[in-house]
């Protein structure tokens, strides 16, 4: 229920915008490619069960950090306690000290280079730290944290989550579609990350029929949205 409501909010404040802008193309492409990367963050992330909270976090960035810890100690089923080092980095990273947070978890790996918790937790830092861009030394970490275990599921999906923040969608299905299909049917988070992509294959099926309708519209005319056509799938 909360997709069609959505899906059918984007549209209505499309349509509007697309009116109101109907003779400037470059103007609409510009709207339309901001409700779609919207769209696609509430589609990768957002937990439509999950009940409001009365007050929103005064720093934006330390939310998503902590959600990002809690998701990864949820994935990786790591004591993070009996770490020294892991304990105040990613109480850093918590509230937003990404830069800090990768500092001090630095000495977690180079106490112990086969630590792959650690090095998931540097390279989801340096990822926040840079705004969301992959830098050489995140893909390094994240290589890193994959190689100390490669049957970890934490790796492939936050690297996964961090190239769809990107805007690199198949990379991020050919990761997230490959951690599905080898994953024990008993592991815990199978369900979650399969959900998850899912929702991919819908964001993806959208964005491929909006460039169609771009493709067919005439020049200057108002674009089609191509997401009235998932607004009847199940829910």
């Amino acid at each position: 229920m909360t997709w069609v409501v959505l899906i059918a909010l984007v549209v209505l404040v499309l349509a509007v915008l697309l009116w109101l802008m109907r003779r400037r193309r470059e103007g609409w492409e510009a709207v339309a490619a901001a409700l779609m990367v919207g769209l696609a963050g509430y589609a990768l992330q957002g937990q439509p069960a999950m009940p409001s909270a009365m007050k929103a976090p005064s720093n934006p960035a330390a939310g998503n950090g902590k959600a990002l810890v809690e998701e990864r100690q949820k994935l990786s089923g790591v004591d993070p306690t009996k770490n020294r080092w892991i304990v105040p980095g990613d109480a850093l990273a918590m509230h937003g000290q990404y830069a800090e947070a990768a500092t001090v978890l630095r000495g977690a790996v180079e106490a112990d280079p086969k630590n792959g918790d650690a090095w998931l937790a540097i390279a989801n830092a340096l990822v926040s730290h840079a705004e969301g861009n992959i830098s050489p030394a995140a893909l390094y970490a994240f290589r890193q944290a994959q190689n100390a275990d490669p049957k970890a599921p934490g790796p492939s999906f936050f690297l996964g989550l961090a190239m769809a923040r990107a805007g690199r969608f198949d990379e991020t299905r050919s990761l997230w579609a490959d951690l599905v299909a080898k994953a024990p049917a008993d592991a815990p988070w199978r369900d979650d990350i399969a959900m998850r992509l899912k929702r991919l294959d819908e964001l993806m099926a959208m964005l491929r029929q909006r460039a169609q309708a771009e493709a067919a519209a005439p020049q200057g005319a108002p674009m089609a949205t191509p997401m009235a056509a998932p607004m009847a799938a199940p829910q």
